[in-house]
């Protein structure tokens, strides 16, 4: 018989609560962002274990406000134009345009091969006495270690943001991922380990930089900033509503996402064992298919890490590399979404080659295989059905047809 069995990246994004409780806000006629939005923030902070958080639209525009707060005029730790700031080449295409939109200069550097997450080899043989931020991105719900990694940006006085838009809710050495460098970063994007449809959060432990992403995200307004008391008095001749101290932007979500997102957060750890257990059962199941002779390589998580997964990345056997677009196409015509891991080597995307980043591509060897030979399939916050298991296994198997 033939089967209909979807497999998209994402099933049931939102359950009844979730929708009511935006239908909730609506009702009230109190959409922009408010006291829903202040609260959830309050508890994500709580949660992760910062002192501050700030919800953003999206987890973009949560990059774009840490890399853009380093070089405001109204912060005494910032860099200065011209900076080299180091980045993976396996990233997405906003963890890397805040430097360059901030006229700082990207470095890239390769990507570990067992985890696809930063190259700390790589990393050291690229500082410099120009190199003065770090662009950690925790791929799919891991990261490098993180211990290591800290030596270095603490040895180089360097600033880390921690681009955790992937991995909401993981730990590393029982530390939540983001909470480690000056900056953290989320994302509640519709696939992610928990969504509102966009939004995000950026997160910090200094009072200053605080206030100062504030203004920053409303216009570079004073309004529930701690400078706004004193300068209201400095300029009486001003209506103190209405006083900009920063350069800014609008990057406000609405009380319709923080409810939603609020609603979604207080499931997390749910999320997370189920998609875990999903991972589990279809890794198993694939081993242990008669046709199995290791057609597939899969993330290894250090001792240290506890992950939180969105999605399955996956490598294939090099013998396939050739049908590699074929095998992804059999598979979307057999119900079964899958895309790039992030963007493949984002210096082989077309933007990168109009900024000319490097002349040199030979020292990415790690990306280029994550590219040419990764792909991944999501992992879904319901309990994988047998049927489905069995669907996902016995197509993915048929790549021997395609050598």
């Amino acid at each position: 018989m033939k089967t209909n069995l979807k497999y998209p990246l994402l099933s049931n994004a939102f359950n009844s609560s979730d929708i009511k409780v935006g239908i909730s806000v609506l009702q009230s006629k109190k959409i922009t962002m408010s006291e829903i939005t202040k609260q959830f923030e309050k508890n994500f902070a709580k949660k992760i274990g910062s002192k501050y958080a700030l919800m953003t639209n999206s987890g973009s525009s949560a990059n774009l406000l840490a890399v853009s707060l380093l070089l405001n005029l109204l912060t005494k730790k910032r860099l200065k134009k011209g900076d080299e700031v180091i980045i993976p080449a396996v990233c997405w295409s906003t963890s890397l345009w805040p430097i360059v939109q901030n006229n700082l200069r990207p470095v890239f550097v390769d990507v570990e091969p067992h985890t696809m997450n930063i190259d700390i080899e790589d990393l050291k043989k690229k500082i410099n006495k120009k190199t003065k931020a770090v662009m950690c991105i925790h791929v799919l719900g891991t990261s490098t270690n993180m211990n290591i990694l800290m030596k270095i940006i603490k040895k180089n006085k360097l600033f880390l943001i921690e681009d955790t838009c992937e991995s909401l809710g993981a730990k590393y050495d029982n530390k939540h991922l983001g909470t480690f460098g000056r900056f953290g970063t989320y994302s509640f994007y519709y696939s992610h380990q928990i969504t509102s449809g966009e939004g995000g959060m950026i997160v910090c432990n200094d009072r200053g930089d605080y206030n100062l992403l504030k203004s920053m995200r409303s216009h570079g307004w004073s309004r529930d900033t701690n400078l706004h008391e004193k300068l209201s008095k400095k300029y009486k001749n001003l209506d103190n509503r209405f006083l900009f101290i920063s350069p800014g932007y609008n990057l406000r979500p609405t009380d319709i996402q923080a409810a939603i997102a609020a609603n979604q957060f207080k499931r997390l750890n749910n999320f997370m064992k189920i998609r875990n257990y999903n991972r589990n059962k279809i890794i198993t199941n694939l081993k242990k298919h008669p046709d199995w002779d290791y057609q597939f390589r899969f993330v290894e998580v250090d001792k240290k890490l506890k992950p939180s997964w969105f999605g399955l990345p996956i490598i294939i056997n090099q013998k396939f590399q050739k049908n590699k677009k074929r095998f992804l196409d059999f598979l979307q015509k057999k119900g079964i979404e899958n895309r790039p891991i992030i963007s493949g080597n984002f210096l082989n995307q077309p933007a990168s080659k109009l900024y000319k980043f490097t002349k040199n591509r030979s020292g990415f060897k790690n990306s280029e295989l994550i590219e040419k030979l990764g792909f991944f399939i999501g992992l879904h916050t319901q309990k994988i059905k047998p049927k489905q298991v069995d669907h996902l296994v016995n197509n993915l198997m048929k790549i021997n047809k395609f050598r």
